[in-house]
């Protein structure tokens, strides 16, 4: 199996942050977590975008991007944007996000920016169609391209939908980020996402879990993912996979784990990329 891959550390695997509280933001140092992880052998960074808010009080997007490259960091991921397909209060507050995503996208050269849904809001497909080829014509005067994550909690859960939306909205910048967790709690095979066209994928998220647990399916996915071997999912083979069907962008490590936010940075860091690495060997 290939090992010159490109590993990227997402957000919430290295950050420490406590998502969907007002603390999602990290304790640790911005540079201190990009110095971490260069060391360990990432390749790519992400921000969530609490985070980002919390960083700019300090630093401005000029300092943060020479940060990355001094650390050799080539790619970026930056998320999350939610309530972009709805109207009224949330849709104004949405579009605030928005812009200081696409401004940080276009500053930091980010690989992409992160959308989706958490709260299940049913929305017409039209509409979904058209406001998602909107956010990437938006997307588009930045330079970015923005991947709809598919998981259980969106307004859509189901590849079928996912493709119906990107195909529909017709945007060049625009595609899917897939995170190994939901699909593999969507119960998707992972042959059906290999047979996306490359041209929609764009992102690829690791980690590892059981297929049951005696928690909801929201505490499961916030507080016990796990690295990759160490769980019960077919890392290696989803990798495989996805090689095959010749998926050639950074691959990002995604684990959100009580566990883990207890743990020194530089442990983080090390496992998370060690443990990664070793699916792609043998």
């Amino acid at each position: 199996m290939n090992t010159d891959v490109d590993l990227l550390a997402s957000y919430w695997t290295i950050s420490a942050g406590l998502p969907h509280t007002d603390k999602e933001y990290s304790p640790f140092d911005f540079k201190d977590r990009v110095e971490a992880a260069a060391r360990a052998g990432f390749r790519g960074f992400g921000i969530w975008h609490a985070d980002l808010d919390h960083v700019l009080q300090k630093r401005s997007l000029k300092e943060m991007k020479q940060i990355l490259d001094d650390n050799g960091i080539k790619h970026v991921e930056l998320e999350f944007l939610t309530d972009w397909f709805l109207d009224g209060e949330r849709k104004k507050n949405s579009d605030i996000q928005r812009q200081k995503l696409l401004a940080a996208s276009e500053a930091l050269r980010a690989h992409h920016v992160k959308v989706g849904d958490f709260f299940k809001e049913k929305t017409p497909m039209p509409r979904l169609i058209e406001a998602f080829a909107e956010l990437c014509s938006e997307g588009a005067k930045y330079g970015a391209r923005i991947g709809f994550e598919l998981m259980p909690f969106a307004m859509i859960d189901t590849l079928k939908e996912t493709l119906e939306m990107v195909e529909g909205a017709g945007a060049k910048n625009g595609g899917i980020c897939f995170d190994l967790w939901h699909i593999v709690k969507l119960k998707i095979p992972y042959e059906e996402v290999a047979r996306v066209p490359q041209k929609y994928v764009v992102s690829i998220e690791l980690n590892d879990g059981t297929f049951e647990a005696p928690w909801s399916l929201h505490e499961d996915t916030i507080n016990h993912r796990r690295l990759c071997g160490e769980g019960e999912f077919d890392v290696k083979g989803f990798i495989n996979c996805m090689l095959k069907a010749g998926y050639d962008g950074p691959w990002g490590i995604e684990v959100l784990s009580e566990e883990l936010r207890t743990k020194p940075l530089e442990e983080l860091t090390t496992r998370s990329f060690n443990t990664t690495m070793a699916q792609f060997r043998g």
